[in-house]
């Protein structure tokens, strides 16, 4: 997953990002209200983790601004504030969930990963695309019955193509998804190839059908 947490207490912003890239996501923060709008305006994440109260603004407004937009980023509150208004305000702006502090990282996770199922897979821990089938809460691959191993990059790379199946994804977009805003400095996309061609090549090995398909100068196609 691609997470962006917006919070500016830092001991809860370093337990958040430890526990989170500790399970292999990408992370990404702001701590200020103008570093939280650009990082939106900017980048797609799977969930942003919102703190509401930020030294420089409002993270209200944050809400409305992804509704503006018409982003589709899954959106966690994660406040101090318990007050039924505050909870109604953030879920009638668009957020997903709220979550009150403090709260154990076991159940943020589990909130988090709920917020990504529904916005992609309906829900299901489990997606099954013909013969392919993968649980995206124990990270297993199953191709005609049987397991195969993947790195955690290839499986977040089959996930994605999963989630946007049918569609054009550009390497850009792959790259930010896989290895967040640290990669606006390249723009050499090698690395994209070699991923995308040794997943290729353990789901043929396994008896699943070549549904990847190459656009030149662009990007990848899965299925459709």
């Amino acid at each position: 997953m691609k997470i962006l947490v917006i919070e500016d207490e830092k001991a809860v912003l370093d337990s958040i990002l430890a526990y989170f890239t500790g399970e292999g996501n990408i992370c990404e923060y702001a701590n200020t209200y103008a570093t939280a709008s650009e990082k939106i305006a900017l980048y797609s994440y799977d969930c942003i983790l919102l703190d509401l109260g930020l030294p420089d603004g409002e993270g209200m407004q944050l809400l409305d601004m992804l509704k503006k937009m018409k982003k589709k980023d899954g959106v966690l509150i994660i406040s101090a504030r318990h007050s039924l208004d505050s909870k109604l305000a953030g879920l009638d702006l668009g957020a997903d969930d709220y979550l009150v502090k403090p709260f154990h990282l076991s159940e943020l996770k589990a909130r988090v990963s709920a917020i990504v199922r529904r916005k992609n897979f309906d829900g299901d821990n489990i997606i099954t695309y013909n013969e392919i089938s993968i649980d995206v809460l124990a990270m297993t691959t199953i191709v005609n019955g049987k397991g195969i191993v993947l790195t955690r990059k290839e499986f977040d790379l089959l996930v994605y193509f999963l989630a946007n199946k049918g569609k054009v994804v550009t390497k850009n977009a792959m790259a930010e998804h896989l290895w967040g805003d640290e990669m606006d400095i390249s723009d050499d996309f090698d690395f994209i190839y070699t991923h995308v061609k040794n997943l290729r090549k353990k789901l043929l090995e396994a008896g699943s059908q070549d549904y990847l398909r190459s656009l030149y100068g662009i990007g990848y196609k899965f299925g459709g």
